[in-house]
């Protein structure tokens, strides 16, 4: 971790009209271009897209650099670039037992990391031990919260691996850091992160698929962020996978958790690290091939039968849990065949490389977002 200063500031993020911010989203999401194709994208006229990037340009977050041919005629254009560095924004990512935490810059480039376990679970040692992460970072504009659970207007409704109920967390961190301040379910803030800055920037649909602990999903479609009405995100969790099948916590018979989640899998192998298992199936041990196989199943069927629903540009698998992937690819293939009702040669389906820290990217993701699109 950083070494702590008690003389962090909290940059204030410029009060911009809606249609500077539509222009600085052009740029942050599509990458750097010239002023010609940003005012053809969003139907601004020459005038008022050069007054908007002169502020934009002023306030310190777009810079202009290098030049680049853009057409098969013409001169070379002048470039418009985010200007990543103006400010900083701390991502974190709460589990049952440890705090996961990323600081990026505005483009979401991680800048510094760390982790550290968990105090205790009591929500007020956690916010608690959020600030003192938070004081350890200087100049964060804003800090973006994530965990697995119901998250609606910054309220953790309800955190299972938690067993926290209705924790006004946002209102908690900002008080205790001084610094803005978003919560929201992991796998919504995963899903947004990917669709700005990762493999969905650009796309107007999008499916995410995460496995782990957990069983998550996150949509885009028509270009925005599926969000329920009752702040329940996508769940994908208990779609039937087998009715003959294993039983789930729940009591549903031969869902898709019931195969795909970590603790299950580990469960029917004797309780091995998840890396040991992933060894011994890859080395051809019959249960271990098994279990990850059956798995493997599972998880087509879902990318299946979600993209039935959504006909997405691209289904994301990612997670923690994704080396079942590796394992068991041909099975995966099955699931989606027995599932899919179209040639499955329509689904772009991009299994990202993982890494526990990309959690806690998203947290920052969420903060940069939100400064975006929630300012006044």
């Amino acid at each position: 971790m950083p070494s702590g200063t008690n003389a962090r500031t909290t940059p204030s993020w410029p009060d911009l009209p809606e249609v500077a911010r539509d222009v600085l989203l052009e740029v942050l999401i599509h990458g750097a271009m010239p002023r010609a194709e940003i005012a053809e994208r969003l139907n601004l006229s020459r005038p008022t897209l050069t007054r908007l990037t002169r502020t934009l340009v002023v306030h310190g977050l777009l810079v202009e650099g290098g030049t680049e041919l853009r057409s098969s005629t013409g001169r070379p254009s002048e470039m418009l670039h985010v200007r990543g560095e103006a400010h900083h924004f701390l991502g974190v990512k709460l589990t049952a037992d440890r705090l996961f935490a990323a600081v990026t810059d505005l483009t979401a480039t991680v800048v510094e990391t760390t982790e550290e376990p968990l105090r205790s679970t009591d929500p007020a040692d956690v916010v608690a031990q959020i600030a003192d992460v938070a004081a350890a970072f200087r100049d964060v504009t804003a800090i973006g919260v994530t965990l697995g659970g119901i998250v609606r207007d910054g309220v953790v409704v309800e955190a299972g691996f938690l067993r926290w109920t209705d924790v006004p967390l946002r209102d908690l961190v900002a008080a205790a850091t001084g610094v803005p301040t978003a919560v929201d379910n992991d796998v919504q803030a995963l899903t947004s992160a990917e669709h700005w800055f990762g493999a969905g920037a650009g796309l107007t649909s999008m499916v995410l698929i995460t496995v782990g602990a957990g069983v998550g999903c996150g949509l885009i479609i028509g270009g925005r962020l599926v969000e329920g009405s009752h702040g329940l995100p996508p769940r994908i969790a208990h779609i039937l996978v087998d009715p003959s099948g294993p039983v789930c916590g729940y009591g549903h018979r031969g869902c898709a958790s019931s195969y795909l989640m970590t603790h299950v899998m580990l469960r029917e192998l004797g309780e091995p690290t998840y890396e040991e298992a992933v060894d011994r199936a890859l080395a051809g041990d019959p249960d271990a091939k098994r279990v990850f196989d059956d798995a493997g199943y599972a998880l087509g069927m879902l990318i299946g039968t979600v993209a039935n629903l959504v006909d997405p540009q691209k289904v994301l698998l990612t997670g923690e849990g994704l080396p079942l992937y590796e394992v068991s690819a041909d099975r995966v293939a099955d699931g989606i065949a027995a599932s899919y009702e179209a040639d499955t040669a329509l689904i772009d389906l991009d299994a990202q490389p993982w890494n526990f820290s990309e959690w806690a990217r998203s947290g920052a993701a969420l903060a940069i977002r939100t400064t975006l699109t929630d300012v006044n």
